[in-house]
């Protein structure tokens, strides 16, 4: 019979700590990972080299002249202004009442386009999506989104001439017994004319966006729903509104980030003294005010307040779609 026995250390003695558990190994990454890939794949990343250059020069670079909100801008002296003058501009335009009414008009033409133009391509391409005859899918898609080629010029002098008092809108109301309505000169009729052009222009467009994306849905989805005893209405709302979800909340996103840069030229091209009540948005304003009057630091802090403002609106809408969601931009 055999025991095992542990040999006490000495007295006086500290027994010793254990040894620390083996660590382990992390790669660290290579420092000339990103040479090789660029080296592997640098016909795809010269593609990016010109949008970027662009974005420097046109987007970036101009960002520096926001200086002008703050400092006296004299046209002919130094591009960054003469000398600083605080928040006198922001203060100006804060208690400038005709700015508030061309911001409460930009408020309203930017959501009533976003409330109607917004939707309509969904709607659009979930009716071309049921459409089986593949001829007639092409031909409502071509001459849906051939506006959006159209010149902004062509855009409004079509409008003018459908909607003039001798125009074909108002021969029309004049076979109903309706005297000749001045849609262009009415200050009520601006906002439904913008809108009204702004969805023939964009519908189309936007249409070819959703129905890349609902080609992108599993067709095993339908045939589930159908096993399921889902009827035509039931799988557009559980497959197919979800399968284009990603695509709508990223449009939705960058479309609230705009939300206050409504169409200059158009609104330019439309408008007239009689509707400036209703049709004078920030943009046109900025035009009169910067290029026309020469008061550019003036319109340098009102530019400046519409940027801060729509990094606000499309920064909060991010967030609230991630958290609502679970889809977001970045």
């Amino acid at each position: 019979m055999s025991s095992s026995t542990t040999s006490a250390p000495p007295p006086g003695t500290q027994e010793p700590p254990p040894a620390p558990p083996p660590r382990r190994r992390t790669r660290s990454p290579s420092p000339t990972g990103w040479r090789r890939a660029l080296r592997k794949d640098w016909q795809l990343y010269s593609l990016a080299v010109l949008p970027l250059l662009f974005f420097l020069v046109f987007r970036y670079l101009p960002m520096i002249g926001n200086v002008i909100a703050f400092r006296r801008f004299e046209p002919g002296g130094s591009i960054l202004g003469e000398y600083w003058v605080g928040l006198r501009y922001v203060e100006m335009f804060l208690s400038d009442p005709t700015f508030w009414q061309v911001f409460r008009n930009t408020l309203w033409i930017g959501g009533l386009t976003l409330v109607f133009c917004f939707p309509v391509p969904i709607v659009l391409a979930l009716l071309l999506n049921e459409v089986r005859r593949r001829s007639l899918k092409r031909f409502v898609q071509s001459v849906s989104y051939l506006p959006h080629f159209l010149s902004i010029v062509i855009v409004a002098g079509i409008t003018m001439q459908m909607l003039a008092t001798d125009g074909p809108v108002n021969h029309v109301l004049g076979w109903f017994g309706h005297d000749p309505v001045r849609f262009i000169q009415e200050p009520d009729w601006f906002r439904t004319i913008y809108v009204g052009s702004e969805i023939w222009q964009t519908a189309g467009w936007g249409t070819i966006l959703y129905l890349a994306a609902l080609t992108t849905i599993d067709e095993d989805l339908y045939e589930a729903a159908r096993i399921d005893g889902a009827n035509r209405w039931r799988q557009i709302w559980h497959v197919t509104l979800p399968g284009i979800r990603p695509t709508m909340i990223t449009l939705l996103i960058l479309n609230i980030g705009t939300f206050l840069a409504v169409g200059f030229e158009k609104v330019l091209l439309l408008y007239n003294p009689l509707t400036y009540p209703t049709a004078d948005v920030i943009s046109t304003y900025l035009y009169r005010t910067g290029v026309e009057s020469n008061s550019f630091s003036y319109a340098a802090a009102i530019g400046l307040f519409e940027a801060v403002i729509g990094l606000v609106l499309i920064t909060s809408a991010n967030q609230l779609s991630r958290r609502t969601v679970g889809t977001s931009l970045w």
